[in-house]
Parts: structure tokens; C-alpha cells; sequence
């Protein structure tokens, strides 16, 4: 009998080890879940991608939001059958966030959204690039789409002017947002900036946003100061009244395919293109940039003036001599003719 109490004390002793230890287990592991996971000074973001990583998204947690224990978060989440419902997107994590927090807003899908900013673009490879940059899908996705011209239609543009819907600023979205539902979200945008007040002026040119915009690219490309954009579109816009070829540098430059071209000589003048208009009448099919809101808001706002000939400056400034006479234009050309001779620019 003594013997059988001895044994049933020893095997309540023993129970009694093992609850106070998966206790003391269960109290550290929730302290630690309930209680600030990681080691950041200021919010930091992980990535799930299409992929769904569930190893990629340890490694950032690791490396970028310096994680207390990895083996816990792997606990729980395990438990909570992260690893086999991850859902993509961009996720905070905070200072004071705990394991709790974050798996939830992974399981959930509850992401931060993206502040996505786009300027000083060329060409559509640019675009596509820069945008890649800062959301989920691929450059060639969107690159595909800028190329394609059912789709270009269906917002009222074609592949030449398709640039034009896209309006440099800050938005903000969703990194995972699919490359479709972002084309739309810039038309949206598009759309709100084009208001009443400036579709009146544009007609009251006349022209339509989309030449507005080409006329705007041009103007970019045609000067490095702000202060000239007004003179420069409306010099151009004299020229389209008059009919007259607008004879604009870097529209060749486009039209050959080299924006570092410092002087444009007969053969690039000879050039056969569309975007040549040295050569064709009116503007070309589309803009040779992506225009900012300044220089849009400069065409549509353009200085009164009847120039109609410009000549960049001798002293290299970036900005121009404007002529109202070819006699006045030929004097300022020879001076920068000069000029680039004494430099030896060819």
C-alpha cells in the first residue's frame, strides 16, 4: 500500500512538472506574443509577392523588421495556418507591433498602401520601370499593356499618345494592385485633372488635352528653365496658327532615338519620321515625353507674344534668344553657331 502511494506521488510530482512547465512555456510564448516583436526604430515594410514565400517572408522579417524570436512568430503562425494562406501585398511593421498584430494583418491581408510617384519620363520603357519599382507586377506587364492598342482604345488613346494619360504626381494605392486596375486608377486620375475650367482652355487654343500634352513635351524637351515655358508653348502655338512647321530640336532627337545629341545637324533634319517636324506639318502622333502639370499648365496659360523663332543661348544657360523676324533669328542662330564651335560641340 505504501509502496502504490510512494509510485501515484511520484507520478503526480512528475504531472505536475510537466503542467508547471508547458505553464510556464505558454505564459513566456504569449508574454512574447502580446508584447513588442520587433527591434525597429521607425515603421518598416515586408512584401509578399504573387509567389507567396512563406521562407522569404522569414528572411524579411529577419533582415529588415529585426524580429525577437523567428521560431515563435513560426510557432504561431503554424498554428494559425499562416504559411497556407499567405495573401500578397505591403505590410507595416511598427515599432510597438506585436506578433499578434502582424500575423493578423498578414492572415487578413490588411497591407499599407503606397505613396507611387512618377516624373521626368521619357518613354515608355521608363515608365514601365520606374512603376515596376514600386508596385507587384512586372515591367514587362505594363510595358505589354502601354503597347497594346485594344487596350490603349479603350481609354480613348492609341500607342502614340497613351503617355499622355499618365499625370506626374504621388497617388496612392495598393502595392499588389493588379497592372489592369492601375491603368484604370490613372485614367480616373486623368480624368480629375482634367477639369471644366482647364478642357475650356484648351479648346480655347484650340486643341484637345491630348495636344496640349504633345505640345507640353515639346516645351520640356525644348528648355531647361520654368520661367520660359510660357514663352516657349506660345511661340510654338503662333507657329501651329500659322501653319508653320514648328521645327522643333528635340522632336528630332526623338525621331532619331538620342536625347544627348548637343547639335542637330542636316542628317538628323533628313531623318524620316513622323516625330520629324522639320519635315511634317502639325505636331507629331505623340508626345516625346510625359509632360509635368507645370508644362501642361503652361501651355494652357501661354504667353501673348509674336514670337516665332528661338534660338538657345550662347552663354550655354539653358535658356533661349526668341525673334519675331528670321533676320532677328539668324543673328542669334550664328552667335550660337559660334559658341559651339569655340567649344568644339559637335
Amino acid at each position: 500500500m505504501k509502496k502504490k502511494r510512494k509510485v501515484w506521488t511520484i507520478i503526480a510530482a512528475s504531472l505536475a512538472s510537466v503542467i508547471l512547465a508547458i505553464g510556464s512555456s505558454y505564459i513566456y510564448v504569449y508574454k512574447k506574443y502580446m508584447s513588442p516583436f520587433f527591434n525597429v526604430k521607425q515603421t518598416v515594410y515586408v512584401y509578399v509577392n504573387d509567389n507567396k514565400d512563406y521562407n522569404d517572408l522569414l528572411s524579411q522579417l529577419q533582415s529588415v523588421a529585426h524580429i525577437k524570436d523567428v521560431n515563435i512568430f513560426d510557432k504561431i503562425a503554424g498554428t494559425m495556418k499562416y504559411p497556407d494562406n499567405m495573401r500578397t501585398g505591403r505590410y507595416a511593421v511598427t515599432p510597438d507591433m506585436t506578433c499578434k498584430q502582424l500575423l493578423q494583418n498578414l492572415r487578413n491581408g490588411n497591407q499599407a498602401p503606397s505613396r507611387i510617384t512618377f516624373n521626368n519620363i521619357r518613354l515608355k520603357e521608363d515608365l514601365a520601370k520606374r512603376i515596376s519599382e514600386q508596385l507587384m507586377f512586372s515591367e514587362g506587364e505594363l510595358y505589354q499593356q502601354l503597347n497594346d492598342s485594344a487596350v490603349c482604345a479603350q481609354f480613348g488613346f492609341d500607342t502614340n499618345t497613351i503617355l499622355c494619360m499618365f499625370i506626374p504626381n504621388t497617388y496612392e494605392m495598393y502595392w499588389n494592385i493588379p497592372v489592369e486596375k492601375f491603368i484604370k486608377k490613372m485614367k480616373s486620375e486623368y480624368d480629375k485633372f482634367w477639369t471644366p475650367e482647364r478642357i475650356e482652355k484648351a479648346q480655347e487654343i484650340p486643341l484637345t488635352p491630348i495636344q496640349v500634352s504633345i505640345v507640353a513635351s515639346i516645351v520640356e524637351e525644348e528648355t531647361a528653365a520654368n520661367s520660359e515655358f510660357s514663352t516657349v508653348a506660345g511661340l510654338y502655338i503662333n507657329r501651329l496658327k500659322r501653319g508653320m512647321l514648328l521645327q522643333a530640336d528635340p522632336t528630332v532627337k526623338y525621331a532619331v532615338g538620342d536625347f544627348s545629341l548637343k547639335r542637330i545637324l542636316f542628317v538628323h533634319l533628313e531623318k524620316d519620321s513622323p516625330y520629324n517636324t522639320y519635315k511634317y506639318a502639325g505636331l507629331p502622333p505623340g508626345p516625346i515625353r510625359i509632360p509635368s502639370i507645370r508644362g501642361i499648365d503652361a501651355v494652357l496659360n501661354h504667353a501673348q507674344h509674336n514670337y516665332i523663332y528661338m534660338c538657345a543661348k550662347e552663354d550655354f544657360s539653358g535658356k533661349h534668344n526668341f525673334a519675331t523676324t528670321l533676320s532677328e533669328h539668324n543673328t542669334n542662330a550664328a552667335k550660337y553657331q559660334a559658341a559651339l564651335n569655340r567649344n568644339k560641340i559637335k
